[in-house]
């Protein structure tokens, strides 16, 4: 873990109480996860793993939740979160006071340029930050900017996630990612938002990606594009096929990398 990340939770815990993911989310302190998963809206039951994993509710919010996900000695914890980049930092900084091994992010993503389909599962070549959390997270005086800078994941841990997925039959696509902090909004600023020339749209990777770092952990964003509006395929109102194929990706493929990495032993 990196100083930066041990000042921001000791300046939180000066100001708030301490065993704050406990508080929020019900983990446990006294146990090294395999992995901690962070989904924005989606919890391990929308994936449907309570069909083949014990899934226990550990602590359920007016928008956040934890789990524990387990499944032949692997002890998975998963926090569910409100969407947007300020979300997913303020909760990943909370469990800084937990142990776990790697951390995965599982979300959803629109697709800019034709050849992303729903179902198809997507991970971040890098990603544009678009939200000004992003600058409160890293910079040292928040009159600093860093929007539109590019967030890099690592690309050696990228590349053994695709031969891993390649190896069980998955095509995780690399894309690269503009991070919007609306979506409602980003419609009306869709031209320039292309201009970017990104491949793919969501809110919150670059956020990750920067925390990931801090946490000096191997980490992998892994999307499921729910639409694209280069092709037509719309967020809400999808054709029964395009349910299904988005279906199979999201409670079929997802899950099961999930459960792939966090049994890997050896680390990145």
């Amino acid at each position: 873990m990196k100083e930066r990340l041990k000042w921001i939770a000791e300046k939180f815990h000066q100001y708030n109480s301490e065993h704050m993911a406990a508080q929020a989310f019900g983990l446990s302190e006294d146990i090294t996860y395999d992995a901690l998963v962070v989904a924005p809206s989606f919890s391990p039951y929308k994936l449907k793993m309570d069909e083949y994993c014990t899934v226990t509710t550990l602590k359920e919010g007016a928008y956040i939740a934890g789990y524990l996900v387990e499944k032949d000695g692997l002890k998975i914890a998963w926090i569910k979160v409100g969407s947007s980049a300020g979300n997913v930092i303020d909760h990943l900084a909370l469990c800084a006071e937990l142990s776990f091994k790697r951390i995965i992010f599982i979300g959803a993503v629109g697709g800019l340029k034709e050849g992303f389909n729903p179902g198809d599962i997507c991970t971040p070549s890098y990603s544009i930050s678009g939200s000004y959390a992003d600058t409160l997270l890293m910079k040292e005086s928040i009159r600093e900017n860093m929007l539109f800078e590019k967030v890099y994941p690592d690309t050696g841990y990228v590349d053994k996630v695709i031969s891993i997925g390649k190896s069980k039959g998955y095509e995780i696509k690399k894309g690269s990612v503009f991070c919007t902090p609306s979506i409602a909004l980003e419609y009306i600023h869709l031209d320039e938002i292309k201009a970017f020339d990104t491949d793919l749209i969501e809110m919150e990777t670059a956020s990750f990606y920067l925390m990931t770092d801090l946490f000096e952990l191997p980490g992998i964003a892994l999307l499921v594009v729910s639409d694209n509006s280069a092709s037509g395929v719309a967020l809400v109102g999808r054709s029964e096929e395009q349910q299904k194929v988005y279906d199979y990706g999201r409670n079929v493929i997802l899950p099961d990398m999930i459960l792939t990495l966090a049994s890997e032993k050896e680390q990145s």
